[in-house]
């Protein structure tokens, strides 16, 4: 196959990630790619590195009218059988043609920068549920899930290096730094988890109002906000639970990663956690904005290592069966296949 993938994003999120993981994976199994993304540094030169040859181009906001012709000619020059645009930016941008036009939504996006698509895709059943309520045909609308790198084997990061005493229970916790992600809640939590540490990784608007709640908790010592680090499998390594505290989170690629690196999981009920955490069997669940529940959960899972060994091992087997990169490829890969014209 031919396939045209369109990213506008130029951070380093998970959905950008999984760009980038997906495109060089589909490019591995012998498909035709052709990235078409905003010029990025890095992310222009990991596809590089994996033999591909992105077309950049600015995707700006309504007064960029040269990108839609540049990104036509592209697909045009490619020969194009399908065109995939990631999230609301890219699909503004995607023009029809020859190929068949398919918006892959990771969130509850506007529907009306996807109007010229044939088929959207949303990352989790409850996504592609909401798209097929917005009046989208069910027929043109499928679930095709994200896969995360495997880090059962990475080795894990030096606590001492993260300010953690050994033998301290280590709560883990990874994202930007914003208010959605709740992270005000995980401290809260832990000024009831007298006996371990919080590691907090990530960068974003909210570090300075954090940095405040930790004092204001008394928890100068236990909360450690390293900032954004590009470790995050010898981060969970080294965890004893990795805790996604968000307000709102439509998929939650971190989830799927403690899967991977045999983490135990405790999560705040949001859309995407609460959708792939079987809880009590793979995870633990509790109420959003509740640190009391929090604390608890996580209390339950530190105070009982079979009960946390658990957790871990059906999350592991979950990651194996629906979110390692083989097992996603093959469905993304049939899917394709289905689209084309």
């Amino acid at each position: 196959m031919r396939i045209a993938q369109l990213m506008a994003g130029a951070a380093q999120g998970g959905a950008e990630l999984f760009y980038e993981r997906m495109t060089i994976a589909l490019a591995g199994a012998g498909n035709e790619v052709l990235p078409v993304i905003r010029a990025e540094p890095g992310r222009l030169e990991r596809l590089r590195e994996a033999g591909l040859a992105p077309v950049t181009t600015r995707y700006g906001g309504v007064l960029d009218i040269r990108s839609k012709p540049i990104i036509a000619a592209a697909l045009r020059d490619f020969r194009a059988e399908i065109a995939i645009a990631w999230m609301s930016r890219a699909a503004m941008f995607a023009p029809r043609g020859d190929w068949t036009l398919v918006g892959r939504l990771g969130g509850y996006y506007d529907l009306k920068y996807f109007r010229r698509c044939d088929h959207l895709v949303g990352n989790t059943k409850g996504i592609v549920r909401w798209i097929a309520e917005q009046g989208w045909p069910r027929a043109n609308v499928h679930y095709w899930p994200n896969f995360v790198d495997d880090f059962v084997a990475t080795p894990a990061s030096s606590r001492v290096e993260l300010g953690v005493p050994v033998g301290v229970p280590l709560v883990l916790a990874l994202g930007r730094l914003h208010a959605v992600k709740g992270f005000d809640v995980l401290i809260r939590a832990m000024a009831q988890l007298p006996d371990a540490h919080a590691v907090i990784a990530g960068a974003g608007p909210e570090r300075s109002a954090l940095e405040r709640l930790v004092v204001e908790c008394g928890l100068g010592d236990r909360v450690h906000l390293p900032g954004w680090r590009g470790d995050a499998g010898a981060l969970l390594k080294a965890a004893d639970v990795f805790v996604s505290s968000s307000r709102h989170e439509p998929l939650g690629n971190m989830v799927l990663e403690a899967f991977s690196a045999g983490t135990p999981v405790v999560a705040a009920s949001a859309e995407g956690p609460s959708e792939v955490i079987h809880d009590g069997e793979d995870g633990l669940l509790v109420p959003i904005d509740d640190p009391a529940r929090l604390a608890g959960a996580i209390r339950s899972v530190l105070d009982d290592r079979q009960k946390g060994a658990g957790l871990a091992a059906a999350g592991r087997a979950r990651f194996e069966a629906e979110f390692e990169r083989a097992a996603v490829l093959r469905v993304w890969q049939d899917a394709l296949h289905g689209l084309v014209r």
